[in-house]
């Protein structure tokens, strides 16, 4: 398998950290958000839709993250993202889904971008769209989690997997914790374990 994959992006790093907990044998194939490399011509043939990540496979190639992780969760079932239980998992799924859905999208590189370029915004502005409906994100998560290991359980879950680089994110724009206690601790924990570490920004080729 091929990831197309940047660093940073926090989409790509959430099928990172499910290939290192799979044990999938893969290759990176860095693509630089920052130069717009997703919209070139090249880039397009693999996933039309101009985003990353996008995972090459021999049946083909496939873009959004959560449709490759439940197509890699499917593939190699032996260390599942979700639990067999249909309650259960439903209970990740919605965890999942209201990091991926609610906050990321509202939050991430293209949605900046156009807040500081076409919309002029200050760079403080921007800064404080971000924490706002970080904020509120992790205030509905905090109340969700538990008396567990991670999220939705004590092992590592789709849910965990969506968490990690959304908190990362925050981090980057100083998002104090504090408020967060559980999420922190999810957070240190997590990145205690190879898969995450491995996946991690500051560990891939492309890092900058």
């Amino acid at each position: 398998m091929k990831l197309y994959t940047y660093f940073r992006s926090s989409a790509a790093y959430r099928v990172r950290i499910a290939l290192n907990l799979k044990n999938i044998n893969h290759e990176m194939v860095p693509v630089n958000l920052l130069k717009s490399e997703q919209q070139s011509e090249d880039y397009l043939q693999v996933n039309p839709q101009g985003l990353l990540p996008a995972l090459e496979t021999e049946h083909g190639k496939l873009g959004q993250s959560l449709a490759i992780l439940e197509y890699l969760d499917e593939l190699y079932p032996e260390v599942p993202l979700l639990p067999s239980d249909a309650w259960q998992k439903a209970q990740v799924r919605s965890f999942a889904y209201a990091i991926a859905c609610d906050i990321h999208p509202i939050d991430n590189l293209r949605v900046l971008k156009y807040l500081t370029g076409e919309l002029n915004v200050t760079d403080e502005q921007k800064t404080n769209w971000y924490l706002h409906w970080i904020r509120i994100g992790f205030e509905k998560l905090e109340s969700q989690i538990g008396d567990t290991d991670f999220c939705c359980g004590n092992t590592p879950s789709l849910a965990d997997v969506c968490l990690i680089p959304q908190v990362f994110n925050a981090l980057r724009f100083n998002l104090d914790m504090s408020d967060f206690p559980k999420i922190s601790a999810i957070y240190a924990r997590c990145n205690q374990l190879p898969a995450f570490i491995d996946a991690a920004p500051e560990n891939q080729i492309d890092a900058n």
